[in-house]
């Protein structure tokens, strides 16, 4: 028994471990220089992008002061949080292995363990140093180039890339506690290591959609059932929930048609909109809701609400603003790339304040061809 058990805590880090390796697989794969960092800085990896640009192997990289490369004077211009740590977007110029400084918008994602503590840090950059020129010589254009295409690209893939990571991780470390009990709980350690591919496939095809943009591909349109989608997004929550006090529910409509849409695409609006809720009832525990429905209009309708404190006043007609936020570690590019998916696939999004009790959003898709509902307690 013991050797079985040990057996199997082996495969369970084996599996983490290859399932880290494919995470840098697809970093390397990244149009944009990325890099991991450590709790004080001290660099982890970084991909062939940023090595590239500063002409290192990783270990010389890793050896290097992170700030060192930075054009004097440009850091003490960046307001730095009250521990010390990076604000989570700056622009300051860095200097290549050519000896010239180049223009960076560089935005960085913590990383924080179940108690909120930092224990890492997913930085990403862009090279807007033609940008930078441009607005020289067409101030009267600096404002409108802030929300240039590739700065909301650089926001668009951080945020979307480090959400399925976030969860990796948290699946990771449930794994390697559930293997470290006496004896070691292999068949939740199992469960956790699925989850830990799944969400690690999710991250690669998201970096798969993002790329294709700069070819101009067309969305992978496929008949999907949403109420299998959304289930497999609530199924994927599960442990981030249960580390926090709250219950995932979802009611689901039978019989419900389906529609035609890019399902990725469609993880990603879900992952977004419960994110959201979770975070908003972090610390008090409440309810997350999936429904899902056809409208008036013949259109299936998912809503997703949490019982969290709602929006803060006059916050919800600002919502789907690129950069807007109300969190203070939030991007401004969730909801906003949400609703230019959702649109994208000629549906709608919107949002209902609860007024202090809780949050509702809702979008909508076209369904291709109906009705009792059932209720599952996916927790």
């Amino acid at each position: 028994m013991l050797i079985l058990h040990m057996t199997e805590q082996k495969r369970a880090e084996q599996m983490i471990l290859e399932h880290e390796m494919k995470l840098r697989q697809i970093l390397d794969f990244m149009p944009l220089c990325a890099a991991i960092l450590g709790p004080s800085e001290e660099g982890i990896y970084a991909n062939r992008a940023l090595l590239e640009f500063f002409g290192l192997r990783l270990e010389e990289w890793k050896n290097q002061e992170p700030r060192a490369r930075f054009y004097p004077g440009d850091l003490e211009q960046i307001q730095w949080g009250p521990d010390g740590g990076p604000p989570d977007q700056y622009q300051a110029r860095i200097l290549r292995q050519d000896g010239k400084y180049r223009w960076f918008l560089v935005r960085n994602n913590a990383l924080r363990d179940d108690k909120g503590q930092i224990i890492g840090w997913f930085v990403f950059g862009s090279d807007i140093e033609d940008r930078k020129q441009y607005e020289q010589l067409h101030p009267e254009l600096t404002h409108a180039s802030r929300v240039s295409t590739m700065g909301e690209m650089v926001a668009s893939i951080t945020h979307e890339l480090a959400q399925p990571i976030q969860i990796t991780t948290a699946h990771a470390k449930a794994s390697l506690r559930w293997l470290q009990h006496d004896p070691p709980d292999v068949n939740e350690a199992r469960k956790g290591t699925e989850k830990i591919i799944e969400a690690g496939a999710l991250a690669s095809e998201i970096i798969n959609r993002l790329r294709s943009l700069y070819k101009k591909a067309p969305l992978d349109l496929e008949l999907l059932s949403i109420n299998e989608v959304i289930a497999e997004m609530a199924r994927m929550m599960g442990d981030k929930a249960r580390e926090h006090g709250i219950l995932i529910r979802t009611y689901l409509t039978d019989k419900l048609p389906k529609t035609v849409a890019d399902r990725v695409q469609l993880q990603q609006v879900l992952m977004n909109l419960m994110l959201n809720g979770l975070e908003a009832m972090e610390g008090t525990g409440g309810v997350l809701t999936a429904k899902s429905r056809l409208d008036e209009d013949g259109d299936i309708q998912i809503s997703i609400h949490d019982t969290g404190p709602g929006l803060p006043l006059g916050s919800a007609s600002r919502i789907f603003d690129p950069f807007f936020t109300t969190k203070p570690q939030g991007s401004g590019m969730g909801l906003a790339i949400s609703k230019s998916i959702v649109e994208s696939q000629d549906g709608k999004i919107w949002v209902d304040d609860g007024g202090g009790r809780g949050t509702t959003f809702h979008f909508t898709l076209p369904a291709v061809r109906t009705e009792s509902t059932r209720t599952i307690n996916v927790l």
